[in-house]
Parts: structure tokens; sequence; C-alpha cells
């Protein structure tokens, strides 16, 4: 038996998603319009989803857990022949992981509190008491990315909350630190899967 693991990142609050991904017969218009061209719910509780390919798949609902928001489907039919296929999705809010070394935490922290402020990775670094090349290091080793990645996200994250305060996609990009829209534009795209004007639409 293989297992998959996948996340994925979606620019919307967790409650939305958490709705969507609960609302069990409507994946077809609430979490992957275009993919899922149809989805219908049996008089048994299983659902029917029809992909953009024409091959149909008949799953049953496991559990729900509201708490956790966490949901679990076993396919029970499928063209493929395929029934001993299970999945759960688990819906978490994206979070910003943080440094444990008190030096770094100093540099996040900073970060964090004004993630527009125009500083080199020397300044930062600097202002914690440390080189930049141990920032580096640090920020490698116990956030799981380098140090201007991290801060990439930091001012990605800034400019989501400001998106979903009505701030314009223009705003929300110098507002967050970023020099053009059209670059906001790009690094929201690849973290996030779709443009910050889609998610306001």
């Amino acid at each position: 038996m293989a297992t998959a693991h996948e996340e994925i990142d979606v620019a919307a609050d967790p409650d939305t998603v958490w709705a969507a991904l609960r609302d069990f017969g409507a994946v077809d218009t609430r979490l992957a319009p275009g993919f899922v061209t149809a989805c219908r719910l049996d008089g048994d509780g299983t659902r029917v989803v029809r992909f953009v390919n024409g091959a149909e798949v008949r799953e049953a609902l496991v559990s729900i857990d509201d708490e956790r928001r966490r949901l679990a489907y076993t396919v029970v039919e499928s063209a493929l022949g395929a029934t001993h296929h299970h999945a759960s999705a688990h819906v978490e809010p994206l979070l910003l992981p943080l440094p444990s070394d008190a030096r770094a935490l100093t540099a996040a922290n900073a970060i964090l509190a004004s993630p527009a402020e125009d500083v080199t990775t020397d300044d930062v670094a600097r202002g914690s008491g440390l080189s930049a090349r141990t920032l580096e290091r640090l920020f490698r080793a116990e956030t799981g990315m380098p140090f201007g990645l991290w801060r990439q996200k930091a001012r990605l994250l800034e400019s989501v909350r400001l998106l979903v305060e009505g701030g314009s996609v223009t705003d929300a990009a110098l507002d967050s630190g970023y020099s053009s829209v059209s670059a906001y534009i790009a690094a929201f795209k690849q973290t996030f899967g779709c443009t910050p004007g889609a998610m306001i639409e």
C-alpha cells in the first residue's frame, strides 16, 4: 500500500476553506471547479464525482471532525476499478515558522513588526547581534527555509491581511514591501496558486 501526502496553500481564511471542504456534495462548485465538472449526492450519502477527463468515481464520507477541521472519505467505486483508495483532508491556518534561537527570533520579530521596511539582510543580522551568514544558517536550520524566502512569505502574509481588510492589490503590494505590483503578483501566484485579484473577487 502506498501513501501520498500533499500540502496546498489556499489564499483564504481557514473557516472559508473548511466550509467549502465540508460541503461534501459541492466539490465541483466550491472546491475544485474546472478540475471537477460535476458532483451529486446519492440517496445513500455517497457522492458521484465527474472529472474533466470524463472519469467518474463514487466516494463515501467516512468522518467529519469540525473541531480539527478534518474530513475523511473513501472510494467505493471507480471507472479505474480502484476501490481501496482512502483519503483525508485537513485545514490548517497558514503560519510562518519562527526560529527558536533568541537572536534569530529577534530578527524574525523585527521583520514581522515592519515587513515593508527596506533593510538589507546585513542590517537585520547586525540589529540582532549576528552576522548575515549566521542569520542565514539559523533560519535554514530552524524554519526550513532561507532568510530571504522567509521574509518574502512574511510580506505575502501581510499582504493577505491587507487584502482581506479591503485593501486594493496595489496598496497590498506596496504596503507589504514590494517595489512593483507585477513582482508582487508573480510572487503571490507562485506561493498561493492564484493572483491576489482572484482571491478578493
